[in-house]
């Protein structure tokens, strides 16, 4: 009963939510020891205690691929399947962050793109750092953002082939997802001060302004005049003008490099025909041999076998005519007698 899915949850993705798993990985999370001692009659409240005492993630590792613990919760959410507001809760959670990548992975496998994009984008936002294990059993350090990015771009992410994500522009074409809000967005408009602020400034010295010029612009004359007259600039143009000239001869011994590739490829395929036209001749040579052998063989045997029959017909022959010989010359005999004897 440990291993079924609860009778009220609902079907993902036209089939049982375990079946999101592979079977292999499943039956191996079935006979591994944490599961047994620990998911076993687990409920919803006591997966968020369980996912408070996780220190990494990962898919399988070692020799026997043993399932991590954060893939044994993740098999129990989807044979409890909690609800979308719990879901949304572990994602908010900032405190643990295990429990917050443990949410935005089940939302991953069971949830609807538009869901998936609206919870699991503002997490590019959060750069602390976690612990992923490799399928050698080592650890290596990841961040969060880099790990959200996975589940969003990637086919398989800890070992577990991902459903078909479809690409955010396209949702955004049919409407159904609003454009992505950057953060940079934010703090731009933040540090541009406000229309009012900016007309103040301008009704204070409106009469400096008119004679002097502004400090921008003297500063622009300035930086240009520097950089007409500097020696920098004309290094920068001389080492501009060397760098194109290496990227010209980069491009042309590239070229030359594919010519010659091509042309070697070629010279190897006509050699490659060559070499199976002379084979198919030195075979089909062969085969005319082998037959011409055969059929003088055969005519051999036959002109034999007819010899053997002549020369078998002609000895019997000799013996009938001997034998008639004999016959005739008893039956002379034979009525000689009779006729003396009378």
């Amino acid at each position: 009963m440990a291993n079924q899915t609860d009778p009220t949850a609902r079907t993902v993705h036209g089939t049982n939510p375990q079946n999101l798993v592979e079977k292999i990985i499943r039956n191996r999370i079935y006979n591994y020891s944490y599961w047994k001692e620990h998911c076993f009659g687990l409920t919803a409240e006591g997966i968020v205690d369980k996912a408070m005492e996780l220190d990494h993630l990962g898919g399988t590792y070692g020799g026997t691929r043993k399932p991590t613990k954060f893939l044994c919760l993740v098999l129990k959410m989807l044979q409890l399947q909690p609800d979308k507001e719990i879901v949304i809760e572990f994602i908010k959670n900032e405190e643990f962050k295990y429990v917050r990548l443990l949410g935005a992975y089940y939302l991953r496998l069971i949830g609807r793109p538009v869901d998936i994009y609206q919870y699991l984008e503002p997490l590019f936002n959060d750069f602390r750092k976690i612990r992923d294990r490799l399928t050698d059993g080592n650890y290596r350090v990841i961040h969060i953002d880099e790990f959200i990015e996975s589940l969003l771009y990637d086919e398989r992410v800890l070992d577990i082939a991902l459903p078909r994500l479809p690409k955010r522009h396209v949702l955004e074409y049919s409407s159904v997802l609003e454009p992505r809000k950057s953060v940079l967005d934010d703090d731009d408009d933040e540090e541009e001060p406000p229309e009012a602020e900016k007309e103040e400034t301008k009704n204070k010295s409106p009469r400096k302004r008119e004679s002097e010029p502004s400090d921008d612009t003297r500063k622009s004359k300035r930086r240009s005049r520097s950089r007409s007259h500097s020696p920098s600039s004309k290094r920068s143009r001389n080492e501009r003008e060397r760098d194109r000239e290496k990227d010209r001869d980069r491009s042309d011994r590239d070229r030359e490099r594919d010519r010659d590739r091509e042309s070697s490829r070629r010279r190897s395929r006509s050699r490659s025909r060559s070499r199976d036209r002379s084979s198919r001749r030195d075979r089909s040579r062969e085969r005319d041999s082998r037959e011409r052998r055969d059929r003088d063989n055969k005519s051999r045997d036959r002109s034999e076998k007819e010899r053997e029959s002549k020369g078998r017909t002609e000895k019997s022959k000799k013996k009938d005519k001997d034998t008639t010989e004999i016959d005739a010359d008893d039956i002379k005999a034979q009525n000689e007698l009779r006729a003396k004897l009378g």
